[in-house]
């Protein structure tokens, strides 16, 4: 019982910590969302447990998913599909080699170390070293002027 209010309790901590980020007070939150002001209070410290409709007008007026709320909530179980992720990148037709090894250097750069070690394994034996913090950023370079001149 006490991991479930934990649970909660963690839920709302999520959606204060997202409503500072964007800079949204509770009051232009809860008016965004749909909801009452003390309604979406009681979600941020944990003592209200809203509905997965709730959660959704909520992670559309913070501008996230509806499923990173779900997860945090216990209705869905967390996907672990990042291997489609660098998969779906090097099957895309649209943008050449470079490209894609580009964009999956970025990803890894801002995954760091919660990649799952596999992935960075799949990475590296098909596409080299990942290369420095500033390498990346120079290859990011590239693909917007790959992006902007096809």
């Amino acid at each position: 019982m006490a991991e479930l209010e934990q649970r909660w309790h963690d839920v709302g901590e999520f959606i204060r910590e997202q409503r500072r980020i964007g800079h949204l007070s509770l009051r232009k939150l809860s008016e965004m969302a749909g909801i009452s002001n003390p309604y979406l209070s009681q979600i941020e410290r944990g003592l209200r447990k809203p509905s997965a409709e709730i959660l959704q007008q909520i992670a559309r007026a913070l501008e996230i998913s509806s499923e990173t709320l779900y997860v945090r909530a216990g209705i869905l179980e967390e996907r672990s599909d990042l291997h489609d992720l660098v998969a779906s990148i090097r099957r895309d037709p649209f943008i050449n080699e470079e490209q894609k090894k580009t964009l999956v250097h970025i990803y890894q750069s801002f995954a760091g170390d919660r990649v799952l070690p596999e992935l960075a394994a799949v990475d590296h034996s098909q596409s080299g070293d990942p290369g420095t913090e500033g390498e990346v950023l120079d290859a990011a370079s590239s693909a917007a002027e790959y992006g902007a001149h096809p």
